[in-house]
């Protein structure tokens, strides 16, 4: 078994920035080719980081990409995008479920669009986004789908500040639970990932400030924690929701520190661990 994702094909939804483009920098690392599919095609005024930016910064890193602007709420868009990546690259063997829409609000306080959007983007998109992967995943000599999503803890401490984005972060994680075992015939892995502390990220100045990134991690412990998990053989490892730590920890990386945006200070644990 191979440990290395070279001249795999990774689709990767919201890839121009944060963890998706760690996670492709680092699969580019080991030569991988690498669908850059998310909807920021011109510069934010906020937020840094196109899909033409991911781009070269992947095929610099040694990897091949494709960039995509797309939008997963669109399933027209979702299947043309996927039978021009896997044209473009003959297949496709892995589906990261990377993208994702926040909104931290107590009910009165969540506008309906913002409710949308989540749903939209969190849950429905992973769906449909694996939903139309699958013909060529059952063409992949080692599928696997790889969903950034938490552990389906149903303590109410984790619903009652934000009921609203943690039913649709949940959402990606029963898209775990369920396609594990329905695609397990086929021999596709479906796993989840979630960090144990927060990720230093473009998406905390979207939080307000409220979160140091001096107290977070860097998005490489990710990226890391996935490529050990899909460079994995897929009949043997799929169900799982895994925290990126123990991921390295079964690696055999236990020295975290290198991950720290600053070595030494506290680290905030992420939501739903």
């Amino acid at each position: 078994m191979t440990h290395s994702l070279s001249g795999k094909t990774l689709f990767i939804t919201g890839a121009s920035r944060g963890i998706g483009k760690a996670i492709a920098l680092r699969a580019a690392a080991d030569g991988a080719n690498i669908v850059v599919a998310a909807k920021t095609e011109r510069a934010h005024p906020r937020l840094p980081g196109t899909i033409h930016t991911a781009a070269e910064e992947i095929e610099a890193a040694g990897g091949r990409a494709l960039a995509l602007k797309l939008d997963i709420r669109d399933e027209d868009a979702v299947a043309a995008a996927m039978a021009r990546a896997a044209e473009h690259f003959g297949g496709i063997d892995i589906l990261v479920n990377n993208a994702s829409a926040i909104f931290l609000a107590p009910t009165p306080e969540v506008p309906m669009k913002r409710f949308d959007l989540m749903f939209g983007v969190n849950v429905r998109g992973t769906f449909v986004c694996s939903q139309a992967a699958l013909p060529y995943l059952k063409q992949a000599d080692n599928p696997h789908i790889l969903n950034l999503s938490p552990p389906l803890n149903m303590d109410k401490q984790w619903f009652a500040p934000h009921v609203a984005y943690t039913m649709a972060k949940y959402g990606m994680s029963l898209c775990v639970l369920g396609m594990a075992e329905e695609f397990k015939p086929q021999g596709i892995a479906v796993n989840a990932l979630w960090p144990r502390t927060v990720i230093a990220t473009a998406a905390l100045a979207m939080l307000g400030g409220a979160v140091k990134p001096e107290n977070c991690r860097k998005p490489e412990i990710m990226a890391d924690a996935a490529r050990w998990i899909l460079t994995q053989p897929a009949a043997e490892i799929s169900g799982n929701f895994f925290i990126d730590d123990e991921v390295l920890a079964r690696a055999g990386v236990t020295d975290l520190e290198p991950y720290a945006v600053k070595p030494g200070e506290p680290l905030l644990p992420d939501l739903f661990v």
